[in-house]
């Protein structure tokens, strides 16, 4: 098996291993001794979802979450400047939108290898099923909490969307979509169109697109407790 930094892939949800990732991934797993992760129990658990008979205590976990020290990032690529694989495992999807990006950026400064595994990508699944152009979009991960300040950043993207033909594309947490969408519908044209992509890959999937004027009219179900991805174009 290479020496490499493995970018691992896990599941936006509840939905089995098999429907999203590859056999090849837990083949790659299986080689990795040592692994980089958001938070340690939910990549244990993890972990021995791809395979029970993984020994858990055999491994060696490295802190990345919100209170992790940065300062420490390179020391866990050790193992791997000495030839052995490390593993990257965020909290939902692939490790895109996340500290994980600081560790690849530490390793391609270095000339290590780094390898990205083939798994779900929210942003990719909502461009895909939003009907919006995915030849140019972005992502913008959260928008301000602050009222005045989000519904302006909010008018930014629209007329971004507008002027570029370029899909615009944020989150929030889940217990505040309600908020957010109401915060877009007040802030944007009625002719602008939100897509809200919720659950993707998991049994309460729901990837739906209006104008707001129609949205106005249909209404957000609940997705308090369902993360989700906002798309205006």
């Amino acid at each position: 098996m290479l020496p490499a930094l493995y970018l691992i892939p896990v599941t936006l949800g509840d939905t089995p291993l098999d429907h999203v990732l590859p056999s090849h991934n837990t083949e790659i797993i299986r080689g990795i001794r040592h692994f980089i992760v958001e938070e340690i129990r939910t990549a244990r658990r993890f972990l021995k979802q791809v395979d029970r008979n993984i020994n858990i205590d055999d491994l060696t976990f490295y802190p990345m979450g919100k209170h992790a020290d940065a300062a420490q990032f390179s020391k866990y690529l050790a193992p791997l400047r000495q030839g052995e694989p490390v593993g990257v495992i965020s909290e939902a999807g692939c490790p895109v939108a996340d500290p994980g990006a600081d560790l690849v950026a530490i390793a391609q400064r270095e000339g290590l290898k780094v390898v990205p595994l083939v798994g779900p990508s929210s942003i990719l699944l909502a461009v895909m099923g939003s009907g919006f152009n995915g030849q140019s979009f972005a992502f913008h991960g959260y928008l301000p909490i602050d009222g005045k300040e989000r519904a302006k950043r909010l008018k930014q993207l629209e007329a971004r969307a507008k002027a570029e033909k370029q899909t615009q594309l944020f989150i929030e947490t889940p217990y505040r979509n309600a908020k957010l969408f109401a915060d877009i519908c007040n802030a944007c044209a009625p002719t602008t169109r939100l897509c809200v992509a919720a659950g993707l890959t998991t049994e309460n999937e729901y990837i739906r697109t209006h104008t707001l004027k129609e949205w106005k009219q249909k209404g957000l179900p609940d997705l308090g407790k369902i993360p989700a991805i906002f798309l205006i174009y």
